[in-house]
């Protein structure tokens, strides 16, 4: 049932969101009490839903967090948008916004797959310019030409640049006049290039403000080339200046804000390392004179791995989308407006900048490259460092508060065995709420080199608001062993671990003790705190 697989689609993306950041309970937004909100950023019109390279797919539809928010909004609230920057250094594929199909206010293009003697083979209305890769369910042995038919509006004058991405022989038509007809080569045979950065062209295109022009991009497939295909317009190159100025007015105007920020496949995908864990182009620029403009300023990441925000104290929330799918928009409305509580928790400690003190040597030398980190990998190493990332391994805010009253663990356990630790939480918030208990273990001083702490196990646990909740969470054996290369085995030192309970890896404020030994009767030990 695609509705079904659509609303299950949604939800995961909705739950999957972290919010990191959530100052003064700005999250959710009073939906019937918006009258005019301001969504911007370069991610916002046209989010990038998954990975580049061979992690992209082409979804029969894409929900844009511009489309989510709108179509959640009551019928009398003005949604707004500007990207406010441009990230990509090569071309942008068309916007939906920008371009509808010839002969209809319909958004998108019609792209036709013909055959030598001119005949169709297939047609689709795509949504976007981005590339295309013909449809796998079709039979294309006779393919010779690709088609992709459009009517731009420039929403600024000056003069804008067209592109084509693909080899071959390619043609590009505005109002039935050629303004590109060349042959691209092609530069490489590997996959990646052909099929995520093949070459491109481009072509200046002098147009008036709101003046309308039909495009027309033809490409010849030939062997070995590829199928991919791709229509671009970039604005004209004064136009960034005046489009941050203008994004910080609308936002100085509104009575909140949506911006989304992100990577593309230009800056995150296959094939290549990325060379700064900065946002591409002006965005931290963009996001700090936005939320300077408006105190209600929500930030959202696009993004599928760490990304540096130094301006997140700065900013009222800050929610981590990750790369959420087709149905990413209304899952995003879903969180912003509270039908959805964000239910995520960071897989990975994210960084304050990019001196990263738990990373081990990462360039070759001689040929080899040694790894030399051991068991202090990830949230591991930050702790063995003695530094602190920006967000904890483990982080991730719903809509309630939670209070942690206690903790009780066994006295002893078995040698091989697990055991189970209970804590007592209580939701201080006005909301019903989620919370993911997780349980560390400790072993400052053991014969064999530990980790300062290690992930053990965790559990969630629901309650309403004021509500007190137990939860018990389950710790297997194998948490309290280590490999012994002696042996050849798993192994238990005994002695006594230390079992500390909290929101994070890096917010712990319950701590018990159990010793592994021989067993004998349950005790308590508990310590209050707030997380």
């Amino acid at each position: 049932d695609p509705a079904e697989a659509r609303g299950l689609l949604r939800r995961a993306a909705a739950v999957g969101a972290v919010l990191l950041r959530n100052r003064d309970g700005l999250l959710p937004l009073a939906a019937e009490a918006l009258r005019r909100v301001a969504v911007i950023g370069p991610n916002a019109a046209v989010a990038r839903v998954q990975g580049g390279g061979s992690a992209g797919v082409y979804p029969a539809s894409v929900v844009s967090p511009l489309d989510g928010i709108r179509a959640a909004l009551p019928a009398d609230a003005v949604v707004e948008y500007l990207p406010g920057v441009r990230t990509s250094v090569r071309p942008t594929p068309l916007e939906p916004g920008l371009c509808r199909l010839p002969g209809s206010g319909e958004p998108g293009l019609l792209v036709r797959f013909l055959a030598a003697d001119g005949s169709e083979i297939h047609r689709e209305h795509r949504p976007s310019g981005r590339s295309f890769e013909t449809p796998e369910d079709v039979d294309l042995t006779d393919l010779r030409e690709i088609e992709i038919h459009t009517v731009l509006r420039a929403p600024f004058a000056g003069r804008w640049r067209l592109g084509v991405v693909g080899l071959g022989t390619v043609r590009l038509s505005a109002d039935g006049r050629t303004v590109l007809d060349e042959y691209v080569p092609a530069e490489s045979d590997d996959p990646t290039y052909l099929h995520v950065t093949p070459s491109y062209r481009q072509v200046g295109l002098d147009l008036a403000e709101h003046q309308e022009v039909e495009l027309l991009a033809r490409r010849q497939v030939e062997y070995g080339h590829g199928r991919v295909f791709a229509l671009a317009a970039d604005p004209p190159l004064d136009e960034a200046v005046r489009e941050a100025a203008a994004a910080v007015e609308l936002a100085r105007s509104a009575d909140a804000v949506v911006i989304v920020v992100g990577t593309s496949e230009e800056h995150e995908s296959e094939g290549f390392d990325r060379a700064t864990l900065r946002l591409p182009g002006e965005q931290d620029a963009l996001v700090a004179a936005v939320a300077a403009a408006n105190p209600a300023t929500v930030v959202v990441v696009n993004s599928g791995g760490p990304v540096l925000m130094p301006w997140r104290d700065r900013v009222a929330a800050v929610l981590l989308g990750w790369f959420p799918g087709q149905e990413g928009g209304d899952a995003l409305a879903d969180v912003l407006f509270g039908d959805t509580e964000p239910g995520g928790r960071l897989p990975a400690s994210w960084p304050a900048d990019e001196h990263l003190p738990a990373v081990a040597r990462t360039r070759p030398t001689g040929g080899e490259l040694a790894y030399t980190e051991g068991l202090h990998l990830g949230h591991r190493g930050w702790l063995r460092s003695g530094a602190s990332p920006a967000y904890w391994f483990g982080h991730g805010l719903g809509y309630g508060r939670w209070e942690y009253l206690a903790v009780e663990v066994p006295q002893r356990t078995a040698p091989g065995a697990g055991l189970t630790v209970r804590a007592v939480l209580r939701n201080t918030g006005t909301r019903r709420s989620r919370e993911v208990v997780q349980v560390y273990l400790a072993r400052p001083t053991s014969a064999v080199e530990r980790p300062v702490r290690w992930l053990a196990g965790f559990a969630a646990v629901h309650a309403g608001p004021g509500e007190r909740v137990e939860v018990e969470v389950p710790v297997a054996a194998r948490a309290l062993e280590h490999w012994s290369v002696a042996e050849g085995r798993w192994v238990t030192e005994s002695g006594v671990f230390a079992v500390l309970v909290g929101p994070s890896c890096g917010d712990l404020p319950l701590a018990a003790a159990v010793e592994v030994g021989t067993v004998g009767a349950v005790g308590a030990v508990a310590q209050g705190g707030t997380g």
